[in-house]
């Protein structure tokens, strides 16, 4: 699992490439933290555009940041969710409490 970060005003982009198992979130999770309290960062993008596979672990890793945003008055979107992952989201309730959108642009102008 990789992720990289993209920083635009006081929006924090995080992009996940590979699969966010049980193996890989706690240190997702830690490298997202330090990102977020480095920054000046009130919302967050989830880009899933490179993700390839989420199981249970990985929906703790998200609700987990999207309490941690919410904190801080922010806003919490995911984008680009494949099939498989949208039927996480699904099935999850994740979907009832992130918005999600097709794309990082559709999600900035909804911040």
């Amino acid at each position: 699992m990789q992720l990289s970060f993209k920083q635009q005003k006081n929006t924090l982009i995080v992009t996940l490439t590979g699969d966010l198992d049980h193996h890989a979130a706690s240190n997702i999770r830690e490298k997202i933290d330090n990102e977020i309290q480095r920054g000046s960062t009130n919302n967050f993008i989830l880009d899933c555009s490179k993700l390839e596979f989420m199981d249970s672990s990985g929906i703790g890793m998200i609700i987990g940041r999207y309490k941690k945003i919410k904190s801080l008055n922010g806003k919490f979107y995911a984008t680009h969710l494949n099939s498989q992952v949208k039927r996480i989201f699904n099935v999850s309730g994740l979907d009832r409490i992130i918005n999600t959108y097709s794309d990082n642009k559709a999600a900035l102008k909804n911040l």
